[in-house]
């Protein structure tokens, strides 16, 4: 897609999130519209882009009249239908019924709670985090002590290279025409430049970050976002498993660094809906209660 068909999906789905707004219950939410803005935009671009071959069929999302790249009609209807059940969904929650699946009899299974919640299941996410740890740990310090990371980034752009070319039999690396364009883009404008540092220095600091137990779900994420971008650049290797790993850490963030510094950073800083003892300037916990 080029920047036009970008603006075009940007625009559709503002207005089909005004237009369910309107729907739900016509008072404006900026939590709301943004949410619906979002799912909008992500139907858009499924729809228009995402649906490959059916059989013998052509790419299905590549149907009907397109701008910049952007089909019109698959795109609208990938649109309206993620748009359309969440303002079903939301209309129920707007007339007072409730949403919580917990409601319905339907609840999570203690041992969730045990895995994600539970000091418990500390020392299982403590073993993994010392094998992705050290994973990125020694990739990094592979990139900041060998050449072409640094200095120039042509390591980096070798590779993106390599990731963009399409052969003239067979199947690309990359599978995903629009993450081709991204690197494709990233390569024309000399990004690897800088972007073989950001790399680099990224990898050792989520590997200290997992090592030490600090922030590790920040450290997960970034891990995890990693991962992915290798995935879709075709690179395998152990980024499946380091992927799904690290989104297991990322479930586990309240205990994941229970045995590492989140264990009195945590409560420290707290969450942006539960701010911790820093924000809220409440004294640190001292000890057993005095009994009566």
């Amino acid at each position: 897609m080029t920047v036009l068909g970008y603006v075009v999906a940007l625009i559709l789905a503002a207005a089909l999130a005004l237009g369910a707004t309107y729907l739900i219950d016509g008072v404006p939410r900026v939590g709301r519209a943004v949410y619906l803005f979002v799912l909008g935009f992500v139907g858009l671009f499924a729809g228009a882009r995402l649906f490959g071959a059916f059989g013998t069929s052509h790419y299905l999302s590549f149907s009907g009249p397109a701008v910049g790249g952007f089909y019109l009609l698959t795109g609208l209807i990938g649109g309206l239908v993620l748009v359309g059940v969440a303002t079903l969904t939301l209309r129920h929650q707007a007339a007072g019924q409730p949403t919580d699946m917990a409601s319905q009899g339907i609840n999570d299974p203690k041992i969730a709670h045990v895995l994600f919640s539970d000091a418990r299941s500390a020392p299982v996410w403590f073993g993994i985090r010392l094998y992705i740890g050290y994973e990125w740990l020694a990739a990094g310090y592979e990139k900041l002590t060998g050449k072409g990371w640094l200095g120039g980034g042509t390591a980096l752009k070798g590779y993106w290279t390599s990731a963009t070319a399409v052969p003239a039999s067979g199947k690309p690396a990359i599978t995903y025409g629009w993450y081709r364009d991204f690197l494709t883009f990233m390569l024309n404008h000399h990004a690897y430049s800088w972007f073989a540092p950001l790399v680099s220095f990224g990898e050792v600091l989520v590997g200290l970050g997992m090592i030490i137990g600090c922030l590790v779900g920040f450290a997960a994420f970034f891990g995890a976002l990693m991962n992915f971008s290798y995935m879709l650049a075709g690179s395998a290797s152990t980024n499946p498993v380091l992927f799904a790993l690290a989104i297991a850490l990322i479930l586990a963030w309240k205990v994941a660094g229970y045995w590492g510094i989140d264990r009195a950073l945590l409560p420290m800083l707290g969450a942006p809906w539960s701010p911790g003892r820093v924000f809220t300037h409440a004294p640190a916990p001292t000890g057993s209660p005095a009994r009566a």
